[in-house]
């Protein structure tokens, strides 16, 4: 999702939640201040349901949740609410009330990058969500190229990031015991090479 421009003047948490349980949109909310969620465009959309699809079928009959775009997420030390593109719990869920429609405690986000939220996503969000005690993972999927980044917590809580540009590569998700092909995660999907024309991550041929 992109967030757009700043909707109204600063408000409360309480306003904000009352407003948005009540919203038709999704919108998001930091330093006191509303951000509108514009919608996602095919490509997002095909590889968020491909890794969405990818995630579950592993993670069936484990003690371990994962959620789409519509769950909401609470990041409690900034105050921070937002609709990370894909979010994974494992163990019990822990919400911020009775509702039951935000997340405390996600163990993997991803986010899938636009021109517009890339900046956002790699820097002040992703300072944010490292703020998480739970969070063990965090990803990061171009929507462009083939390119996804990994960000790991290490023991130390320094962060590891590694990057998969090759369809032959696969992600190793260790938080969750999954691995994600990146064949799986653009199937069906064009994305532009650096260094040529499109190429269809499908049927892995050059598109003219």
């Amino acid at each position: 999702m992109t967030v757009g421009v700043r909707k109204r003047k600063k408000i409360t948490e309480a306003q904000y939640l009352k407003m948005e349980r009540a919203s038709e949109t999704k919108n998001e909310f930091r330093g006191g201040e509303i951000y509108a969620m514009t919608g996602a465009s095919e490509r997002h959309n095909l590889i968020a349901i491909s890794t969405l699809a990818s995630l579950y079928g592993q993670l069936r009959g484990r003690p371990c949740r994962v959620y789409p775009s519509d769950m909401r997420v609470k990041v409690a030390a900034t105050g921070l609410y937002t609709y990370p593109d894909i979010s994974v719990v494992c163990g019990p869920v822990e919400v911020a009330d009775e509702n039951r429609d935000t997340l405390l405690n996600p163990v993997l986000l991803i986010e899938i990058l636009s021109k517009t939220t890339a900046g956002y996503d790699r820097g002040e969000k992703f300072e944010q969500y490292r703020k998480l005690p739970s969070l063990a993972e965090y990803l990061l999927i171009s929507q462009i190229k083939c390119l996804i980044e990994h960000y790991l917590r290490q023991p130390d809580g320094k962060w590891l990031l590694s990057e998969y540009d090759a369809l032959s590569d696969v992600v190793e998700l260790p938080s969750i015991g999954c691995r994600l092909a990146l064949a799986d995660v653009y199937e069906q999907v064009a994305v532009v090479k650096e260094d040529g024309p499109a190429w269809n991550l499908s049927s892995a041929q050059e598109t003219p």
